[in-house]
């Protein structure tokens, strides 16, 4: 067994649960892992030829990490609020590639430099830290992570803060004045000021979630529709209301799927990134209406399309959180050493998947079969019951398909072994509330029908 995770929580985490120790664990590991990327990221920039970091980017990328280290001292919870903020692992990690790259200093590279200016700046005002700094906008826009963005055109702005009050100062425009609230938060008179959108808590005290569609690094904008995402969205008022009404009733549908789903989101969750309906969707497409993802190096972040209902939204919880969740043991402790070769049926995918992929997906859909059993058996409408029912069998049947691969592979870790199994006597704690027959029946043809067409498509050599 892996030394750094112990076996009850091995053993929970493989039932889809989760205590706050358990998930605790995770967290702070996840959270020393991005202090040694930032690290990392210095390190690279002061190894790199000027070539790769030119003198005047080195000289500021060195006063951006000073005026971090400043804020930390001032307010060490307030900067780390900015530095374990999700959307930071993407930047950070692909700015280090391009560090270690040994390839010029292009537009991409600069652009990832001039972000810790950003990241610096809001870490400075969550800590109450005056500075003045000057930044390039993204995209016409700047933006302070956690925080908000500006509408600053082209051209370099001059960022001033002091006494809970920060002036953008646009190469092109008026001056623009946001003030800083008690709680952090940044509020302005100036449309141009485009704060960070929150969601209320989901438990009292545990902190609102915040909506960002303003922070650059929060989708791979060229890979999205590749894994059938929709893109970049920006929610106006009226979605805002939309989502807020959504939101609204995932408390109590999560508390139905258990306490430890409730747990989940208040420790796991850290923001959520809107995105668009994918491709195809509506009365002519063929895509799916609903969308929604993890990347592994954004620790804490859900990628979700507008669900249409808090059903929906608390289910999109439900599984990406497992993704989340795995993701995290993973790098933690090996589960398998199988290679990353495409060969393997999904019964939720069209593609091979590899074994990695075929475990995550296997582990998330698990928990949603739990998660819509027990709304099925909680359901007062028969039309509620009928839906739940209907998800929860498709859910058991797309599992029960993939278990006997991952549970007969030989690759699989002691850890990973343990994992399997506790999957596996989770999936058959189902049978003690099973669907009506009606619903199993569709599932079962469901599956099959997928299978057929997947070998028909990938060859019958693929397993």
């Amino acid at each position: 067994m892996s030394s750094s995770v112990p076996d009850h929580v091995l053993r929970r985490l493989g039932r889809t649960e989760g205590d706050a120790e358990s998930l605790g664990l995770l967290v702070r590991d996840q959270d020393t892992r991005r202090l040694v990327l930032l690290r990392a990221v210095l390190d690279a920039a002061e190894a790199a030829p000027a070539t790769v970091c030119p003198p005047e980017l080195l000289d500021r990328l060195r006063e951006d990490w000073a005026l971090l280290e400043t804020a930390e001292l001032a307010d060490r919870a307030a900067v780390r609020t900015v530095l374990f903020h999700p959307l930071a692992g993407p930047w950070a990690g692909r700015l280090l590639g391009g560090l270690t790259s040994g390839a010029p200093a292009g537009p991409d590279l600069r652009a990832d430099l001039a972000h810790l200016t950003a990241l610096a700046a809001a870490g400075a005002v969550r800590a109450g830290v005056g500075f003045r700094t000057r930044i390039a906008p993204r995209g016409g826009l700047i933006c302070l992570p956690t925080l908000g963005a500006v509408q600053a055109g082209a051209g370099r702005a001059e960022l001033v803060y002091g006494n809970d009050v920060l002036k953008v100062r646009p190469q092109e425009g008026p001056q623009l004045t946001v003030r800083c609230q008690p709680d952090r938060t940044m509020t302005s008179t100036d449309p141009r000021w485009l704060p960070v959108l929150t969601l209320r808590e989901v438990l009292p005290g545990s902190g609102s979630v915040p909506l960002d569609d303003v922070d650059p690094y929060g989708i791979d904008g060229g890979g999205l529709p590749r894994h059938g995402l929709g893109g970049a969205t920006h929610v106006g008022d009226h979605e805002r209301k939309e989502w807020a009404s959504s939101w609204s009733g995932v408390e109590p549908l999560l508390r139905v799927g258990g306490e430890h789903r409730l747990t989940e989101a208040v420790v796991l969750l850290r923001c959520v990134v809107p995105l668009g309906h994918p491709t195809g969707t509506g009365p002519e497409g063929g895509g799916a209406a609903h969308c929604s993802g993890t990347r592994r190096e954004a620790f804490g972040a859900v990628l979700s399309s507008k669900p249409a209902t808090s059903a929906y939204f608390a289910a999109t919880l439900v599984h990406e959180l497992q993704h989340t969740k795995l993701a995290a043991l993973t790098a933690l402790c090996p589960l398998h050493r199988e290679d990353g070769a495409e060969r393997y049926f999904a019964p939720w995918r069209p593609d091979p998947r590899p074994f990695d992929g075929l475990l995550q997906g296997a582990y998330s859909h698990l928990a949603l079969a739990d998660y819509w059993q027990r709304f099925a058996l909680h359901a007062q409408r028969v039309t509620h019951r009928d839906l739940a029912w209907a998800e929860h069998a498709r859910c058991r049947e797309q599992v029960g398909a993939a278990l006997p691969v991952l549970a007969g592979s030989a690759a699989l870790t002691p850890a990973g072994r343990t994992l399997v199994n506790e999957m596996i006597t989770v999936y058959h704690r189902l049978d003690d509330s099973p669907p009506p027959p009606g619903h199993l029946a569709r599932a079962q043809a469901y599956v099959s029908t997928a299978k057929v067409i997947w070998q028909q498509r990938n060859g019958s050599r693929r397993k």
